[in-house]
């Protein structure tokens, strides 16, 4: 997996996460990519089969637009019993999402905990001269 792009924030209850991206496509690849490097740690693979899923996903703005695309791709996740690895954003803006996520079986990991949503308490996206950063509540 890449190196990380986000750091854990201090919350009593759940998981907080900060991540960071030049621009929006970068933003949500580097969140999707968090909330799976957070849950498991790659094992020798016991498979190295990939499986490819397509995901479409819309919010009514940027904020809603990522808990939506969090909450998919755990959902996916979950039913597919795959650790995805790899995203690939075709189609973004404020209000929509289109991607290829690839991932692997969970059984090519050790499943460190489980992330049951993203939230929107305290959920924040902000632009600055960098670019974005968000702040996503992770309920665990």
């Amino acid at each position: 997996m890449p190196e990380k792009n986000f750091e854990i924030l201090e919350h009593t209850a759940d998981l907080g996460i900060r991540v960071k991206g030049r621009d929006i496509k970068e933003l949500f690849i580097n969140a999707a990519l968090a909330l799976f490097q957070i849950a498991a740690e790659k094992l020798p693979a016991v498979s190295e089969e990939k499986h490819e899923i397509i995901v479409n996903q819309t919010g009514s703005d940027m904020e809603e637009l990522l808990v939506n695309w969090l909450n998919e791709l755990l959902s996916l996740s979950s039913a597919e019993g795959l650790i995805f690895e790899k995203i690939q954003v075709h189609n973004i803006s404020d209000k929509s999402i289109e991607a290829l996520v690839t991932g692997s079986d969970i059984r090519n990991y050790k499943v460190n905990c489980e992330i049951k949503a993203a939230t929107y308490h305290g959920l924040k996206v902000e632009k600055d001269r960098f670019g974005l950063t968000a702040e996503v509540i992770l309920d665990v």
